[in-house]
């Protein structure tokens, strides 16, 4: 056994959430990314002097979907607070944000991992503003600032250590770009920042109950990064812990080019925040009654839907996560199976044909040009062998985006693609082909069974798609073993 299998890694997370609001946390600045420099900016999140913010109602709203969501408690009296610390990219000096008294508190993240279900707590989620962006890389001498981001509404999802490897912090996040899609309260973009996390990170012999001395590594807006900052810092530690040393707590930045992490900041020299009270914001009060409407608002959650599909409609988990990936597809899809009862076969069609299509003409769910009733008559057509499989796939499926109005089987019968089961049109087919080929009939009957194979797969092409499969190889059969 290695050293490094003595030791379980303990992982925290603080999930920085971008929210789509159409202006800032606390003025009316537009939020649009990738925007010129410094042209989404005003006296307010240039902090002027005199300047007052003022509360962004929708931030509190998705808060609350957020929180009630992950089963939270919603405090109905939550308020702002100022953490104070002084950075170029912060024209205040200070940031609004929520300290002792968040808007959610408690509740867990469902993730999954290897086919096993686990449960993350949540500690709680804040709300606060974002910083503007620094840019260290485009002058040898000067830091740029980009004050567009400055202002921009966050919630903070702080969760417990539950979190035991990369894997699952991938899935956690993974999990929660989801959800924060469905709830449609973030685009959760990682790559453009709308999603992003700091890691802490601490290990424990196997058994232990304490925790070790956790370090944080900050900003990770990239899953393939945070795995990769994750293995290093462990082995780091485990490294430090088994050559006699201590870890000490840091803040640190993870490096993708060396794949290494560093110091920013020790527990020593690290900011006092000086948290008090905004006293230029009042408290937030919410009503019993607004939290209710919004519970109510809520659209179905992946995990909810989820069950549905394993449970409910029997399909498997590869399956249930790509008809989850996007909620229209989803929602899409509980419309399609409520009007057919033949479920895996709807999945299938939405899997193998409707998400590519969409996918090859940058198309959404929306702009689908067929409705459910039709498609749950192309099933139907499938599913009583009137039309076979492949024929459906590749030639009725595409003239029914051309022609969505006309009913698949009026469209069938006028692309000749209905299936036959008529005797005498098989028999001859089977006579041609068998008499075509009396070499591989001698070898069928000689023992080659596999040879039916390629019997049908003339059948059918000279049927042109038409035979009814399992009608034409029992005939097919019979008249190969007189």
């Amino acid at each position: 056994m290695s050293i490094y299998d003595k030791y379980e890694t303990v992982i925290g997370l603080e999930t920085h959430v971008q929210l789509a609001t159409k202006s800032k946390a606390f003025c009316g600045d537009a939020i649009e990314f990738g925007a010129s420099p410094n042209t989404h900016i005003s006296a307010i999140s240039l902090a002027y002097p005199g300047t007052l913010p003022k509360v962004n109602h929708q931030q509190i709203e998705f808060a609350i979907r957020l929180g009630l969501a992950l089963g939270s408690e919603i405090n109905l009296e939550n308020r702002f607070d100022r953490k104070n610390y002084f950075y170029a990219d912060l024209p205040k000096g200070y940031q609004i944000t929520q300290d002792r008294l968040p808007i959610c508190v408690g509740g867990a993240l469902k993730i999954r991992v290897k086919g096993k279900e686990k449960s993350i707590r949540i500690h709680h989620i804040h709300m606060e503003e974002d910083a503007g962006k620094s840019i260290h890389d485009l002058d040898a001498k000067h830091s740029m600032i980009d004050l567009n981001r400055a202002g921009t509404p966050l919630l903070e999802v702080v969760s417990e250590p539950d979190l035991r490897s990369e894997e699952e912090v991938d899935a956690f996040m993974t999990t929660m770009r989801q959800l924060v899609r469905y709830l449609e309260i973030s685009d959760g973009n990682m790559e453009q920042a709308s999603l992003r996390c700091d890691c802490n990170v601490s290990v424990r012999l196997k058994g232990a109950s304490e925790y070790g001395q956790r370090c944080e590594i900050k900003n990770l807006n990239s899953m393939r990064f945070a795995r990769k900052a994750i293995q290093y810092e462990r082995k780091r530690q485990i490294d430090l812990i088994e050559s006699g040393g201590e870890v000490q707590q840091n803040t640190l930045n993870f490096d993708p080019v060396t794949g290494k992490t560093s110091p920013l900041r020790s527990k020593e020299n690290a900011h006092d925040y000086r948290y008090f009270p905004e006293p230029d914001l009042p408290p937030v009060v919410v009503s019993e009654q607004q939290v209710e409407q919004i519970k109510n608002a809520l659209p179905p959650l992946p995990n909810e839907l989820f069950e549905t599909f394993t449970q409910t409609f029997k399909l498997s988990e590869y399956d249930t996560n790509i008809l989850l990936e996007e909620k229209n597809s989803a929602l899409y899809f509980v419309a399609l199976v409520q009007a057919t009862p033949h479920k895996k076969a709807a999945a299938n069609l939405m899997i193998n044909k409707i998400l590519p299509y969409l996918n090859e003409e940058r198309k959404s769910i929306q702009e689908f040009p067929i409705d459910t009733a039709q498609l749950a008559a192309l099933i139907e057509l499938i599913q009583s062998d009137q039309v076979s499989n492949s024929i459906a796939y590749q030639q009725l499926f595409p003239e029914l985006l051309k022609q969505p109005d006309i009913a698949p089987l009026k469209l069938a019968e006028q692309l000749n693609l209905l299936q036959s089961n008529d005797d005498d049109f098989l028999q001859d087919l089977i006579t041609q082909i068998l008499e075509q080929h009396p070499d591989k009939v001698k070898a069928y009957q000689k023992g080659k069974k596999g040879l039916i194979g390629f019997f049908m797969g003339d059948l059918m092409k000279k049927s042109k798609g038409k035979a009814n499969p399992k009608e034409a190889k029992k005939l097919l059969a019979a008249r190969l073993e007189n």
